[in-house]
């Protein structure tokens, strides 16, 4: 078993609660901007730090006011935008607990959130998110309180707490110790009911006064980032929060229509997403080189970029290449980065592994991609890369405070300021992931000698073939992903002969990409999922993953599906990783047609 440990940086205060970040923030930089608002007219307006606590204070106020009392949940649907950050802050200084429901979600999901919390009230952005709660409004005869925020409730909230006084605030606010609940996050549920996590003040706090220590690169009162995922799940929560403790300026964009105009007139210095928007953001540019005649330059332009970020991992640039880098930069690279707005340095990556070709693609365009990894059990981050040592491939050593080990069977397991008090009502759920206070992530990895995470798969998903051998699907997945024409694939093949793979078609990408290779863009996708040339391009991507693994472990046919897998059609969670266990049922059929009648080829057999 290996271990490693990485000291605190910051000690630890048991008193502290999350609302004295925001304290100490304005104590810091009162007039520097913490918050930028979209304008009418397309552009931003700052607000300081001083003026958001005045915000939270007088919402505080107004949820007083309406009887809200000291350990009370309240429920909250809402898209990332600027009222998540200022509800959140006003909740914590009332004495409150926010229970966040994702904006997508059905209202079976709705009523088990606010039930197995016990919330006694909801705030509801839309009409729409109203409409779903109120299908199950009568059976939780709890919540007595129900708040809309585009019909201006917060507004009328905070008018009508003019008589609650700020010492009332003030004694509200310093109830919850770091022990305490601060807010409770249900799991997205990739295997039955969600698990509600108990996240403490400690968890946040202390978290936050680590992480920044160290990041200070990325964190800090110079810097920005534009919010796009959703803010429900615990990844931008938590840098929602770390970004008020750093002085972050933080911006909102939930609307991914209107990400790329809203990061060039932000113009952020970081930023926070999932592999599959970095993935997008390459795949889109190509085939837009491609459309305009410019495919192959950006292909070489790519190609160079990817072997320059190697030379200089390897400790020597050769001059015929850095010359070739920086021809092609300015031509190509440099259109790029200015459309994430020109100042993007550094974008902290989660939720899956990125893959080493993007990874150093990114790092030549001048965007270091810190890949991190956590759980919502460990209020996101365990370990995430330093910009001062990061190591494309690894998810980084363990932040301060934070400590990993490497159980004999593989699984990652970890100790420290990060990890959460168990699991809301069921004690049964939380002695299972615990070994003697430490949690059990689930995922397999190693550890390297500088304390550098690689992520291998997860326990649960290793399949083990009727040859018996073992295949961690996302070795195979992630690189067939990143091809533009592919949106999900399944990798299958438990106590089967050999392994094969479910492929979804990416609808927004599709079109462009049968124009560019002189096809009919208006093709439906099951028309798409029988065409030779897509066939001849899936089959493309998944023999350049075979290479990277072993004969008993490669793909030896796949099938096209005619269905999208998204959210709504049960198949993904909210931050967009695959509900494994509810694809395989819903698609057993097409998986047992791979394994009926001929046996396996040397290549891929072309199923649909």
């Amino acid at each position: 078993m290996k271990q490693f440990d990485v000291p605190a940086l910051v000690k630890a205060d048991p008193e502290a609660n999350a609302t004295d970040l925001l304290k100490e923030r304005v104590k810091a930089t009162p007039d520097r901007a913490l918050f930028a608002l979209p304008t009418a007219d397309g552009g931003w307006e700052d607000m300081t730090a001083a003026e958001f606590e005045r915000k939270v204070i007088a919402l505080s106020k107004g949820l007083v006011a309406a009887g809200i009392q000291p350990g009370d949940k309240i429920g909250m649907m809402c898209k990332t935008r600027f009222e998540w950050s200022l509800i959140d802050f006003a909740v914590w200084y009332a004495g409150a607990v926010l229970v966040p429901i994702y904006e997508t979600s059905a209202p079976s999901q709705i009523l088990w959130n606010l039930t197995d919390s016990g919330a006694i009230g909801i705030i509801t952005e839309t009409a729409e998110h109203f409409a779903r709660f109120d299908e199950i409004a009568a059976d939780v005869p709890a919540v007595v309180h129900t708040w809309k925020i585009d019909l201006g409730d917060l507004d009328k909230l905070a008018a009508s707490g003019t008589a609650v006084t700020d010492e009332e605030i003030e004694r509200r606010r310093n109830l919850a110790k770091g022990s305490d609940l601060a807010t409770l996050i249900y799991t997205s549920g990739t295997t039955g009911k969600p698990k509600g996590c108990i996240l403490t003040h400690s968890n946040f706090v202390e978290l936050c006064r680590n992480a920044q220590k160290a990041i200070p690169e990325v964190v800090n009162p110079d810097s920005s980032t534009l919010l796009f995922i959703t803010m429900a799940h615990v990844f931008a929560r938590f840098i929602a929060v770390l970004g008020v403790h750093g002085g972050v300026k933080v911006g909102h964009q939930a609307d991914t229509k209107l990400l790329l105009p809203s990061l060039q007139s932000f113009k952020p210095t970081f930023l926070l997403a999932v592999p599959r928007v970095f993935e997008k953001v390459y795949n889109a540019s190509e085939q837009k080189a491609e459309s305009g005649g410019k495919g192959k330059i950006f292909r070489k332009a790519a190609e160079v970029a990817i072997a320059h970020s190697k030379a200089v991992d390897a400790g020597h640039v050769p001059l015929g290449m850095k010359l070739q880098f920086a021809v092609l930069d300015r031509l190509v690279l440099s259109k790029i980065r200015a459309a994430m707005g020109g100042r993007v340095k550094y974008a902290v990556s989660g939720s899956a592994p990125l893959g080493l070709r993007l990874g150093h693609f990114y790092r030549s365009l001048g965007l270091t991609i810190l890949e991190g990894y956590g759980l919502t059990e460990t209020t996101a981050p365990i370990s995430v890369n330093l910009p001062s040592n990061f190591k494309i491939g690894k998810v980084g050593p363990p932040l301060p405070g934070v400590s990993v080990r490497i159980a004999d069977d593989g699984e990652i397991q970890a100790k420290g300021v990060d990890v959460f008090a168990g699991y809301w009502n069921n004690k049964a759920a939380t002695d299972e992931v615990f070994d003697d206070g430490w949690f059990r992530t689930g995922d397999i990895g190693v550890i390297d000698d500088d304390g550098y995470l690689e992520i291998t798969g997860r326990k649960k998903e290793i399949i083990v073939t009727a040859g018996g051998k073992n295949v961690a699907p996302a070795a195979l997945e992630d690189p067939i992903r990143a091809n533009p024409i592919v949106g999900q694939v399944i990798v299958v093949g438990d106590q089967k002969p050999f392994i094969s793979a479910l492929v979804t078609l990416d609808e927004e990408m599709l079109p462009t990409w049968l124009k560019n290779n002189g096809l009919d863009e208006s093709m439906s996708v099951d028309v798409a999922a029988k065409n030779p040339k897509v066939l001849a391009e899936v089959q493309k991507a998944v023999d350049a993953a075979n290479t990277t693994v072993s004969r008993a472990e490669s793909i030896r046919k796949f099938v096209i599906l005619d269905a999208e897998l998204t959210e709504a059609s049960g198949h993904l969670t909210p931050k967009l990783s695959i509900k494994r266990n509810v694809i395989l049922k819903d698609f057993a059929g097409e998986i047992e047609g791979m394994y009926n009648g001929a046996p396996a080829t040397e290549g891929v057999s072309l199923n649909h």
